[in-house]
């Protein structure tokens, strides 16, 4: 097969713990063409459709210097995506404006004969931090508003509680209130700017010093194992971006429950790859964007992710 990934500069990568350089190398094992862009790389036009000024590229096996261009950098391949096998949606957050519109142009690319995968639909209509409000039976208590006194109160039911914002990523934006209260208006004001801005605040879960769970849901079956994303010293984020450390064990029964109500939901819709945050026994997100960790996964376990993913993208594209 031909598959573009759509990501962010292949210069940027850190292929020791990249989940997106782990596909394409097993993909390219399987004997699949690789080809790269950036959203920024997609154009339409009204006679030839959706294209991408892409680059083949071949992976050397050195992770310093890991991959290689087919052809120069001053000659890319313009190619229509409906041409490709497949087309997959890499790029990580923000979910911005350009991410929306690069979806947008993906949808395009499917109307004329393109598969991409996460479906570009799927991903606009799965935000990472509302995706939770229809699973509500897993989620800890949680607040999403503006209001500054609906935080207030809920502050005062739950004492101990966390905010962050809605388009946050690795971490960023989360602040933890205890009992006391302390900076509580500085933070709502920062976060939801003055009533403008909507934010979620949840109840703080304990059970965050075992680990913020990542949870990998590959065509609604999940990974045996998570990466549990273990905090350090008086840091309350687990987020390997925050400094976390990861922990690489099997799914509990609880895990294996919500992956099964869950997975095969937003598979149907779309959704090929799907990271699931848990914290004790409760969701606190789903990823949909570009979900990470299998590197850390395969390094610690042997499961080998990564053919787990290409083996259901093959299925996928010939179904």
């Amino acid at each position: 097969m031909k598959l573009l990934f759509v990501a962010d500069p292949l210069e940027s990568f850190k292929p020791y713990k990249d989940s997106t350089f782990t596909m394409m190398r097993e993909a390219q094992r399987r004997g699949h063409q690789i080809v790269a862009c950036e959203p920024r790389h997609l154009i339409w036009r009204a006679e030839t459709g959706v294209q991408a000024q892409a680059r083949p590229i071949q992976l050397t096996g050195d992770e310093k210097n890991w991959f290689e261009l087919v052809t120069t950098p001053s000659s890319p391949c313009i190619t229509a995506l409906r041409e490709f096998d497949a087309v997959l949606m890499r790029k990580d957050p923000p979910f911005d404006s350009e991410y929306f519109y690069a979806t947008h142009l993906l949808e395009q690319a499917e109307r004329e004969g393109a598969k991409v995968f996460n479906k570009p639909r799927a991903l606009r209509d799965h935000p990472e931090k509302l995706s939770l409000l229809e699973f509500s039976q897993y989620a800890a208590p949680t607040l999403v508003t503006r209001d500054e006194q609906a935080i207030r109160d809920f502050h005062a039911e739950h004492q101990d509680i966390i905010l962050k914002p809605l388009d946050g990523m690795g971490g960023m934006g989360i602040f933890r209130v205890r009992g006391d209260g302390l900076n509580l208006g500085v933070i709502t004001e920062t976060l939801n700017r003055h009533g403008a801005q909507t934010v979620m605040v949840q109840r703080f879960l304990p059970a965050i010093r075992e680990g913020d769970k990542r949870i990998l849901l590959i065509a609604g079956q999940p990974v045996p194992f998570c990466l549990a994303r273990i905090p350090q010293g008086t840091e309350v984020r687990g987020n390997l971006a925050a400094g976390g450390v990861g922990a690489a064990r099997a799914l509990s029964p609880r895990d294996l429950e919500i992956a099964q109500a869950i997975g095969p939901v937003l598979a149907s819709r779309g959704l090929l790859l799907i990271g699931l945050d848990v914290i004790g026994e409760h969701v606190t997100e789903i990823n949909v964007t570009s979900p990470t960790c299998f590197r850390e996964i395969m390094d610690q376990t042997g499961f080998d992710v990564a053919a787990m993913f290409v083996e259901a993208l093959e299925k996928a594209v010939t179904s």
